[in-house]
């Protein structure tokens, strides 16, 4: 058993119905155009287009969509694709296929336009995942996480001998009612109870019965 046999077969597009077209040679080096193919309701070979990652290699597979015979396959090379979108539509590519080391270029067209947008997008994915793993980020160039703070870490607590106060609305300031959280021996003037600051306690609610 080849050690290539081992490796998982992962389908990355299925396109139920797809048209393949027999198309002149290009005579200017401007691209294909989908309307010099002649009649474009006359296709050469309909049926079944696949893409198959297997390894680190996708290929583009024309079959019949019952028997699952091979018509023609093309390789996909991120370096240099073996598909082109012509200039006059986005229904319509054209694709280099091999066969026995032997090169040729036929029309492919999709009956569909989100068709074709699904196609694009799978091959797009596919090259995004192969530059990457030729170009993996060092750790340097990863991007931190938002939600983790980059600067260095501040020290919020108080320091010996410093205090701060909590003023409360629609009350005086009284003064020396400072509250020490490291500890002061001052109480309040209030008699609000142990907390040792400027925090009066409050009066319990009005009680709504007669006290038994």
């Amino acid at each position: 058993m080849d050690a290539g046999d081992d490796e998982i077969e992962s389908i990355l597009h299925i396109a139920r119905e797809v048209m393949v077209y027999k198309i002149p040679p290009l005579r200017k080096n401007e691209g294909h155009r989908a309307n010099e193919w002649g009649d474009l309701t006359q296709w050469l070979w309909k049926g079944r287009m696949r893409i198959v990652e297997k390894g680190s290699v996708a290929t583009i597979l024309f079959e019949d969509g019952t028997t699952g015979e091979l018509f023609a396959k093309a390789e996909y090379d991120t370096t240099k694709p073996s598909v082109e979108a012509v200039l006059d539509s986005s229904r319509y590519f054209v694709v280099r296929v091999e066969e026995a080391g032997k090169k040729a270029y036929i029309g492919m067209g999709f009956a569909e336009r989100t068709d074709s947008f699904d196609f694009n997008v799978a091959l797009q994915d596919y090259t995004k995942r192969c530059k990457a793993r030729l170009n993996p980020p060092s750790p340097t160039e990863e991007t931190p996480s938002p939600h983790v703070p980059t600067g260095p870490k501040k020290d919020y607590s108080l320091k010996e001998g410093q205090t701060f106060s909590i003023n409360i609305p629609g009350r005086e300031k009284k003064s020396g009612s400072g509250t020490n959280l490291l500890g002061s021996d001052s109480t309040s003037s209030g008699g609000g109870g142990g907390f040792g600051g400027g925090i009066p306690l409050l009066p319990p609610p009005p009680s709504s019965g007669k006290k038994r």
